[in-house]
């Protein structure tokens, strides 16, 4: 289990990155993922919140080769972009 201090954190981080489209995408990825964070993926994702937004979002979209070692099951969750909410 991880613990809900590092949660909120990472939370916070990943909602609050300075551009709405990398909130959206960055954020919500977290919420659709972060309850079945294991600790490694949790390890992960706070690696990658120290990345540049633009970085980020050219891997998860594929205009940019993901590097080696965010390359996996997280990254292809990302890129699936099936949480990213859309107003109606």
């Amino acid at each position: 289990m991880i613990d809900e201090t590092r949660l909120r954190r990472l939370k916070f981080r990943a909602w609050h990155r300075g551009t709405k489209e990398a909130d959206l995408m960055i954020g919500g990825f977290f919420d659709a993922h972060a309850a079945s964070f294991t600790q490694k993926q949790a390890d992960l994702f706070e690696a990658l919140l120290e990345e540049e937004d633009v970085d980020i979002m050219a891997w998860a979209i594929g205009t940019l080769p993901c590097p080696a070692r965010y390359e996996g099951a997280m990254m292809e969750a990302m890129r699936r972009l099936d949480y990213v909410p859309i107003a109606k």
